[in-house]
């Protein structure tokens, strides 16, 4: 892959931010490239990482249909570090805001996610893999900034209904909680909508996709805002009057 790209060994460590020496040891198979090393290389020349530890690319490379088919049904970097307790119960691990950048580069890391703190919901039941993302703004509300979503990893995203509220994690939008609506079939994208008015949907592509998770639930300190319109408002004087209005006769 990386002659028909035209890299030297030099280009390629540059783009994987390691050393030149590593390239060549992996090429020559006197050494074995880390985790986080194989995701680098299957976003740089979008292959799954499936295809990248398991196919014969030199004599079968997969097409760039293929590979946008893999990621529209979960087959592409669907590695998952995750972490247990000490009955080898999964635990949810939290990425708070400050770390959701990291979260891009290491995501498939297990000391990465080791790092990363953690808890359990039992209500939640045992079915999936759970992960927690503190979001940030009101693109949301009345879901406040500061509030910590907890997901249920998704494989297979051709499956999203639409409307379905998710954290999506993207190469170029980082990590957002979003309606998705789905559009794999017919254009391999994935158009995001916000519950804020404010915000335009937008749309972003299947192959810049690195994970989805549907929403489950929420840990928040700020409750949400009554309803306080005009016409609410007006709703409960009128109510106030006819309680009254019973009242008066009763008497």
């Amino acid at each position: 892959m990386r002659k028909q790209a035209g890299y030297t060994q030099a280009q390629l460590a540059e783009k994987l931010d390691i050393k030149r020496s590593l390239v060549g040891a992996y090429e020559e198979g006197r050494a074995e490239p880390k985790l986080s090393t194989l995701v680098n290389v299957a976003r740089l020349f979008d292959v799954s990482l499936d295809d990248l530890i398991t196919r014969d690319l030199v004599h079968e490379a997969p097409s760039a249909s293929e590979n946008t088919a893999a990621r529209a049904n979960g087959g592409s970097l669907r590695v998952l570090a995750i972490t247990v307790d000490e009955q080898e119960n999964e635990n949810i691990e939290l990425v708070p805001y400050k770390a959701s950048a990291g979260y891009l580069n290491g995501y498939a890391d297990a000391e990465f996610i080791e790092e990363l703190p953690r808890f359990r919901l039992p209500m939640l039941g045992t079915g999936g893999t759970y992960r927690a993302f503190e979001i940030n703004g009101d693109s949301m509300l009345p879901i406040a900034s500061g509030t910590v979503i907890v997901g249920r990893f998704i494989e297979d995203w051709s499956q999203i209904k639409d409307g379905t509220p998710c954290i999506i994690v993207s190469q170029k939008e980082g990590v957002v909680f979003k309606r998705i609506f789905n559009k794999l079939k017919d254009a391999s994208v994935l158009r995001l909508h916000s519950d804020n008015p404010v915000y335009s949907p937008y749309e972003v592509h299947v192959g810049d996709v690195v994970e989805i998770w549907e929403a489950k639930s929420y840990i928040s300190s700020t409750f949400p805002i009554a309803d306080l319109s005009l016409d609410k408002l007006s709703s409960i004087v009128l109510d106030l009057q006819k309680e009254m209005q019973k009242l008066k006769k009763a008497e």
